[in-house]
């Protein structure tokens, strides 16, 4: 559970940075998962915004989340690239698989339009995968 000195030092952080609402709510939402809405008053106090614009950034941008989940996350890139190499039977038998222990989103480009299917786990990116490698990777999370 974030406090205010923590958004207060994430805000810190990026007081020199021209447009610094991204990058802050990209760390609130990297260090506690989720952007609350306490965060987001908070922050829009700090940079002089309102919270409807705030909170529109948070609701536009899927990556940032309203609520907490502890959830692993895989993110596996639907972009037409991976359908083209068989992302979409691979993201119905990921979705099997993970049940409600871990969380599939869609993301439209990972950047490995020649290695699809491709998916996103934390920080790292897997490439080439088929089932056999999705339900590996799932096994550890």
């Amino acid at each position: 559970m974030e406090t205010g000195s923590d958004i207060a030092e994430i805000v810190g952080a990026h007081a020199d940075c021209e447009g610094p609402l991204l990058p802050i709510l990209h760390d609130v939402q990297a260090r506690f998962g989720w952007v609350s809405e306490a965060s987001i008053a908070q922050i829009a106090a700090a940079l002089n915004l309102s919270r409807a614009e705030v909170s529109g950034v948070v609701s536009f941008y899927h990556d940032f989340r309203r609520t907490p989940d502890p959830r692993p996350v895989i993110r596996l890139c639907r972009a037409e690239s991976c359908q083209a190499r068989g992302s979409e039977p691979l993201a119905a038998a990921a979705a099997t698989l993970a049940g409600e222990r871990i969380r599939i989103e869609a993301v439209y480009c990972l950047g490995l339009c020649s290695a699809g299917p491709a998916a996103m786990i934390g920080g790292d990116v897997h490439a080439r995968l088929d089932s056999e490698r999705i339900a590996a990777l799932m096994a550890v999370l």
